[in-house]
């Protein structure tokens, strides 16, 4: 049984001149039915002639063409054009004279190059059909062929017109790409920032302490240990990221709760002494908004690492009904300079995240001595 739905989908799919064929097929029977004998257009006032042999080749060459008004449309315009003249001139007057006006409008819809030579040409091909009907004794005049002219002007503009219309959503399809695509590798970049700045920031830190256990066999097995934990977790973290940015997938938000717990841990593990308070419950299935709370206490740890080794650093993070509130506060009194440096890349990331959520973010010095990061985030975004 055939799927009346997938009828216009492989429709769509078959080649344009096929698509075409059809219109061209039914003028030309639209034009041999008795009733429409006779009907056609009048240009000239020339008495009507009996239809003859030369009357299928005229119907043919105005018709048959249209197949290709869209793949070859000068092509198309022309041979019709041609079988316009000859029906004119030898007075059949077939209802097939409408082609003329259709090979016009796809002429001015699909022509992409010499579209001022295509008009002045055809302006210049009528000037002679006209001269010719005259001479034959048509008594239209200047008015009647300039009026005539003008119609088919006005075709050649409608498609003019769809042309340009169709250009500027292409455009406009184009800009819309491009945003996408850039907003993608954003995305993407924040992302890869977010992940594996902590962790490796980590292990940066931890190696730098390294250097001054090595009369400590155990504390040094214990800080090389803890690094390679944070390797793992950095390489588990990059396939997560991996699986995420596939579009075929459709992996849930991870549970952030636990891993807010485990990144403070492993903070912690890297000299940096943490206090950690979380008040209310997380809302139930995690969501934007539980991400976006996780990075913002990442980076925020990430930034004390680097910046206030060994200073107290304090993680506050509020669950309600309305909103996550997130604040990190690092004393400014670190025993050593930092081992790496930053780009200042990941709290302008951590404010466009939170913005685009519709929530508030500041992060700067506090009065007394110190960094403070602070957020909030509705959490009517965790869906």
């Amino acid at each position: 049984m055939i799927d009346l739905r997938s009828i216009p989908d492989r429709w769509r799919r078959l080649d344009v001149t096929v698509r075409d064929f059809p219109l061209g097929l039914l003028l030309v029977i639209a034009t041999v039915t008795p009733g429409l004998r006779g009907q056609g257009t009048v240009l000239g006032d020339l008495p009507d002639r009996p239809w003859d042999a030369g009357t299928l080749l005229v119907v043919a060459l105005e018709c048959l063409p249209l197949a290709v008004r869209r793949r070859w449309p000068l092509i198309c315009l022309t041979l019709v054009s041609l079988g316009f003249a000859l029906d004119q001139l030898r007075g059949y007057h077939t209802a097939a004279a409408i082609a003329l006006p259709i090979a016009l409008l796809s002429a001015g819809a699909h022509v992409e190059r010499h579209r001022r030579v295509t008009m002045v040409l055809a302006t210049a091909a009528y000037v002679p059909l006209a001269v010719a009907l005259t001479r034959r004794g048509s008594a239209e005049g200047l008015t009647g062929f300039a009026t005539f002219y003008l119609i088919l002007a006005i075709f050649w503009g409608a498609g003019a017109w769809l042309r340009s219309t169709r250009a500027a959503e292409a455009e406009r399809r184009r800009h819309v790409a491009e945003a996408t695509r850039a907003a993608e590798r954003t995305r993407i970049a924040r992302e890869l920032h977010d992940v594996v700045t902590h962790h490796v920031t980590a292990m940066v830190v931890q190696a730098e302490a390294a250097r001054y256990l090595t009369g400590a066999p155990e504390r040094l097995d214990e800080t090389l240990t803890t690094i390679t934990d944070t390797g793992r977790r950095a390489v588990g973290d990059l396939r997560h990221l991996l699986d995420v940015l596939n579009p075929d997938h459709e992996a849930p938000f991870p549970k952030r709760r636990a891993q807010l717990r485990e990144l403070v841990e492993q903070t912690r593990r890297a000299g940096q002494p943490v206090e950690f308070t979380e008040d209310g419950s997380a809302r139930d299935p995690a969501g934007s908004a539980e991400v976006a709370a996780y990075r913002v206490v990442q980076e925020a740890l990430t930034n004390a690492l680097k910046y206030a080794h060994g200073s107290r650093t304090e993680v506050l993070v509020r669950h309600r009904a309305a909103e996550i509130f997130v604040q990190v506060s690092t004393d400014g009194t670190a025993t050593r300079p930092a081992a790496v440096g930053g780009s200042g890349r990941g709290l302008a990331g951590l404010r466009e995240r939170v913005d685009l959520l519709g929530g508030e973010f500041s992060a700067g010095g506090r009065a007394g001595g110190g960094f403070r990061v602070t957020a909030r985030i509705p959490a009517g975004s965790a869906t």
